[in-house]
């Protein structure tokens, strides 16, 4: 894996956190969640230590994982962030037309944010993502904030590794019950 320097991998360390995260809740069976292989196309292998060297990506990817929670269907992507001001071009507008897509069919979609810098992560709910998004579309800014977010959506992360998104995903279902009464 040392031969693999792309920009591609910043979110790693996050990625395997989610990874063991999702084992823990299928074993419980709390949830099933997959996560969403970005296709590739080999150019060149190391054909002695069967790796691949080079390659390109085939096409978009939607987002980073898809399943389901106790019969809600769930997408959500991860990511890194090393700053206090996230870009927004790190979400991809195919992703968020992806999100809303899946938001209509009834599921529940959103991101989480790791700030490396202040070890804190964040569940962005997808009805945030659009004010973010929409505002910079408008011509506003076209990053936000850490102060701008949600005190009520840091999870804490357990034992160090485990990321409780179900926290957030519980908070999320909760406000969608207030705002629809």
């Amino acid at each position: 894996m040392g031969t693999w320097n792309s920009r591609g991998l910043r979110g790693s360390a996050l990625e395997e956190m989610v990874n063991r995260t999702n084992e823990r809740y299928q074993e419980k069976g709390l949830a099933l969640i997959q996560k969403i292989p970005t296709p590739i196309t080999p150019v060149k292998m190391d054909k002695e230590h069967r790796r691949i060297i080079l390659a390109y990506f085939e096409q978009r990817s939607t987002v980073d994982y898809i399943g389901a929670v106790q019969g809600i269907p769930v997408c959500f992507d991860a990511k890194e962030c090393v700053a206090d001001t996230f870009p927004l071009q790190n979400i991809h507008e195919h992703q968020v037309r992806f999100m809303e897509a899946f938001e209509r069919q009834g599921g529940i979609s959103f991101v989480l944010i790791y700030y490396t810098g202040k070890n804190r992560l964040y569940y962005m709910r997808f009805a945030e993502i659009l004010v973010f998004w929409n505002r910079a579309k408008e011509g506003g800014r076209k990053s936000f904030r850490f102060e701008e977010l949600d005190p009520s959506f840091f999870l804490e992360l357990k034992n160090g590794c485990y990321v409780p998104y179900l926290d957030g995903m519980n908070r999320d279902l909760e406000l969608r019950e207030t705002l629809d009464k």
